[in-house]
């Protein structure tokens, strides 16, 4: 009995040592790489910016964000959480969620507000 517990235990130690995603080795990704990346924020998927190859059409072209939000820090909000502002919105909240870390959360705004 002792030695299956000491196998399973074994067993479930690699198990999860073999699904940690390798920090030391992986590369950091862009902002451009986290905006466009299907991965990450995939914002291709459903709007236009510039330098991005097959846009969707479902929301609207992130275009001249400076203009559009002066204060970045509501276009963070933005995409935090589309529907604060439009509870209709089918953007997905992409910070509240978690399907951003803050990290990637930043720098999709920081390339989206650089176009």
């Amino acid at each position: 009995m002792k030695k299956t517990i000491s196998s399973i235990s074994a067993v479930v130690t690699l198990a999860t040592l073999f699904m940690m995603p390798m920090e030391a080795g992986a590369k950091e990704m862009t902002d451009e790489e986290v905006t466009f990346g299907r991965k990450a924020g995939n914002c291709l998927a459903c709007h236009m910016i510039p330098g991005g190859n097959l846009p969707g059409n479902i929301g609207p072209p992130l275009l001249a964000m400076k203009a559009r939000y002066p204060d970045k820090a509501v276009l963070k909000a933005q995409v935090y959480d589309a529907t604060v502002r439009n509870p209709s919105s089918i953007m997905p909240p992409f910070g509240k969620h978690g399907i951003l870390t803050d990290k990637q959360l930043n720098q999709v705004v920081n390339y989206i507000y650089s176009k």
